[in-house]
């Protein structure tokens, strides 16, 4: 910052600018750009006609990422993929063949849970394949697309992180080990450097003993759970799942879904048979080619000595399975269309071309997402949140004051993937050097150690819930057909409210020796506490019709009533 000739503190301004302006306009995609157009003027010198330039550049930096530009592929392929079982009545047969399962709102979120649950090992998957196909049921049921994006979001990240076999375990354990190295490295302390090393030949035991640490993912779920069984909401949620329940509109009247599913493209052909297996084939397509292709990926890239499951998740590259699934979900969508005559293959081609279309919006906001991202980084905006850290604190403060600022970071960046790769390198030497690695095997000053490890994850995960600019939280926007800062104000509450238990009830007291499960069980009792005594509960306005209907045309403001 100091070539910039510009106060390091003016690194958060870009993010907080655009956060602040899409919290306050709901225009995401001007705020974005307003954000991403002050990073890139501070990095031009104040010039604004280098800063504009500039910005134009860091959004083609933005596509020309491989890893970005299959994630765009395969986001609207997937969107093509919905197109085309919308428009051949699978989506339609899906709702009436789980309608006699999910027959009330509890249920019905309940297995929407349940379906994200089972596409734990990547949050990509579990946020673009659950919310598209999980949408038509939550309509019928009369669940709020806010409340469909808020599990969606919920169950992804939080699943991952915790996922023993998931991609982000591999970066997990990578970044444990260099940090370790790192740490020991910069000890003088032959027995404690011996014990460090021995801990980073074998990262994923530190990884294990990290996971009862990791509140705010358990306590999310957990709470996710609760939100659906007691059917009790509160803040913004509340009103919007009142909404829903009562007729007055699926989505806020004038909001602008990130995926736009309203036209009739979308409707199920008339006259046609509506059969389950036209959408539920092509979506375990999808995931059973995701499946092999992450096996594939990873097992090529080992030797075969060390092929075990977890090496190979952790090894596989997940863009291309997921690039490689959805276009085989396509295929095989469009080819059981027009083998039982349902649609032809021009008709097919236009619901394909009509499902990619519905993705634009939620594009333009990925990229511009990432834009802002680059230029944090640039900005050096991450270390400068993580040089607020102190070795002059007592130790037993390092975990929560490491989940403080892993949030911070990650909320400002958006990206809890770039908050680890940031934090874990300051964190685990900062750890030792305090005293942390003290009986690195066992002790009191381990469970510090991994108390910190745990609060760089979980505060990842939780800056990224509540940022506007994370690419998961636009994903699930995305993939929900919910307006993007919609979800945010409504999910944010929830988020805040597990932060805060899992921060006093877990982070805190577990720094000072109390058992992380013990911790687990009280926060689980303190949030249902909180949502017997905050929530309300959501009354429904007539009973659910048996049979789907189609709401694609009354999404916005529902016949029977308006707010």
């Amino acid at each position: 910052m100091d070539e910039l000739m510009v106060p390091a503190w003016t690194s958060v301004l870009p993010p907080l600018i655009a956060i602040g302006l899409a919290l306050a306009t709901r225009e995401v995609v001007l705020s974005l750009f307003a954000g991403l157009w002050l990073g890139a003027l501070l990095l031009a010198g104040y010039d604004p006609v280098g800063g504009t330039l500039d910005s134009l550049d860091y959004a083609v930096g933005a596509l020309s990422d491989p890893d970005h530009a299959s994630i765009i592929v395969f986001s609207m392929l997937l969107g093509g993929m919905v197109g085309v079982i919308s428009r051949n009545g699978g989506t339609r047969g899906v709702v009436d063949a789980l309608g006699q399962f999910a027959t009330n709102r509890k249920r019905g979120q309940l297995f929407t849970s349940l379906g994200a649950a089972t596409l734990f090992f990547d949050d990509y998957a579990g946020t673009l394949i659950v919310g598209n196909s999980m949408r038509p049921l939550t309509d019928r049921l009369r669940i709020s697309r806010e409340k469909l994006a808020y599990i969606v979001d919920s169950t992804a990240a939080p699943l991952a992180v915790l996922g023993v076999v998931s991609t982000w375990i591999g970066f997990e354990i990578g970044q444990i080990q260099s940090a370790l190295e790192q740490a020991a490295g910069q000890t003088t302390d032959a027995a404690l450097r011996a014990e460090l090393l021995a801990g980073a030949e074998n990262p994923f035991n530190v990884f294990l003993h990290s996971i009862p640490y990791l509140f705010y993912p358990i306590l999310t779920i957990g709470f996710l759970v609760m939100v659906a069984v007691t059917g009790r909401e509160f803040g913004p949620m509340l009103h919007a799942e009142r909404r829903a329940a009562s007729g007055g509109g699926l989505l806020r009247p004038g909001a602008m879904p990130a995926a736009d599913t309203s036209s009739g493209t979308f409707a199920a052909k008339e006259g046609q048979p509506l059969r389950w297996y036209n959408a539920a084939v092509p979506v375990g397509v999808v995931v059973a080619v995701a499946l092999v292709s992450l096996y594939s990926t990873g097992a090529s890239a080992l030797p075969p000595e060390e092929r075990t499951l977890r090496a190979i998740i952790g090894e596989a590259n997940p863009f291309s399975s997921l690039l490689w699934a959805a276009f085989a979900g396509c295929v095989v969508a469009i080819a059981m269309s027009v083998a039982q005559r349902i649609l032809t293959v021009k008709e097919s081609l236009e619901a394909w071309l009509a499902g990619m279309q519905s993705m634009l919006l939620a594009m333009i906001i990925l990229v511009l997402a990432w834009s802002l991202g680059s230029v944090t980084q640039d900005l050096g905006t991450g270390q400068f949140l993580a040089g607020l850290l102190s070795d002059a604190l007592p130790l037993a403060a390092l975990p929560p004051l490491v989940f403080v600022i892993a949030a911070a970071t990650s909320f400002a960046t958006g990206t809890s993937w770039g908050t680890m790769a940031i934090l874990f390198p300051v964190v685990i030497p900062l750890a030792v050097a305090m005293g942390a690695g003290v009986g690195f095997a066992g002790g009191s000053e381990y469970t510090i150690l991994l108390g910190a490890i745990s609060s760089v994850m979980g505060g990842a995960v939780f800056g990224d819930h509540c940022s506007p600019i994370s690419d998961t939280t636009v994903l699930s926007s995305m993939s929900s057909s919910c307006d993007h800062i919609d979800h945010v104000r409504t999910q944010l509450p929830y988020a805040v409210t597990v932060a805060v238990v899992a921060l006093l009830v877990g982070d805190i007291p577990t720094s000072f020796g109390f058992p992380p499960l013990v911790s687990i069980v009280i926060g689980l009792g303190v949030l249902y506490a909180a949502l017997r005594i905050a929530g309300r509960p959501v009354v429904e306005a007539g009973r659910v019709p048996a049979v789907a209907e189609d709401v694609s045309e009354r999404v916005l403001v529902d016949p029977v009533r308006a707010d």
